[in-house]
């Protein structure tokens, strides 16, 4: 679990749906670390215990981070949704109530979800099963990151705002793997996502096509425009996938 998962709000829900997973009639240990290192590694410790789920209580970085240690062990992972996006949850059809989601993991039903990894050089790197954002978009989620208020969808709008006072567009060279052969596209983007699922930072629609079971990435490129054109059409914006690619 991320205490800070919600500002720090959503920890009165950690009781109940404890209480829920153990009325259930299984055993439960709650997992946090001092940082998220350390959280990984208890979770990875757990996951190597053969646990009959680890389930994350905590919003899309703590499922990112839970996606690392379960990814190709078989072990399911659960979803408490307890963030301030819980964009990943949504895409799954996971009740936004923690509570009503550990009814759900008691159900025991697992379901297959798409992941990726990145690769750096010859170094396979994290899996993602949410998006994957490059340029300005992931830039405002690193400085909402470091925000604690205000709450919600707010912080990212907040930080929306506080970079476009110094963002410039990004040269990208994007390769991609088509059904109809290998594509490049080149040029100065304000941003390029590659969603599994359809959104990110509490509802975007930055890949609004995007289905986390259909073995494709979804590929949206906003190429470089003027800063007033971006405004309007950030964070309204509602994606157009240009391509579908396959994994």
């Amino acid at each position: 679990m991320n205490p800070a998962a919600g500002g720090g709000r959503s920890l009165r829900r950690l009781a109940p749906a404890v209480r829920r997973l153990r009325e259930g009639g299984h055993p439960v240990t709650v997992l946090a670390g001092r940082s998220a290192r350390e959280t990984l590694e208890r979770a990875r410790a757990a996951v190597a215990a053969r646990p009959r789920a680890l389930a994350a209580f905590g919003g899309d970085g703590l499922v990112h981070l839970a996606l690392q240690a379960v990814a190709g062990t078989g072990v399911p992972l659960g979803l408490l949704p307890a963030g301030t996006g819980n964009d990943f949850a949504a895409a799954l059809g996971i009740p936004r109530d923690p509570v009503a989601a550990a009814s759900v993991v008691l159900r025991g039903a697992a379901a297959p979800f798409d992941a990726a990894r990145v690769v750096a050089g010859a170094r396979a790197g994290e899996w993602f099963a949410g998006v994957m954002a490059c340029g300005f978009d992931s830039r405002v989620n690193e400085r909402a990151n470091r925000m604690t208020l205000p709450g919600g969808t707010a912080r990212y709008l907040v930080a929306t705002a506080a970079e476009l006072r110094s963002f410039r567009p990004i040269p990208f060279s994007v390769t991609l793997d088509l059904p109809g052969g290998r594509e490049v596209v080149e040029g100065e983007a304000m941003l390029v996502a590659v969603g599994n699922t359809r959104s990110y930072g509490a509802g975007m629609r930055i890949c609004p096509a995007a289905d986390p079971g259909d073995g494709l990435l979804d590929v949206t490129i906003l190429r470089a425009m003027p800063t007033g054109r971006f405004v309007r059409a950030f964070p309204a914006y509602t994606g157009v996938p240009m391509w579908a690619c396959p994994r």
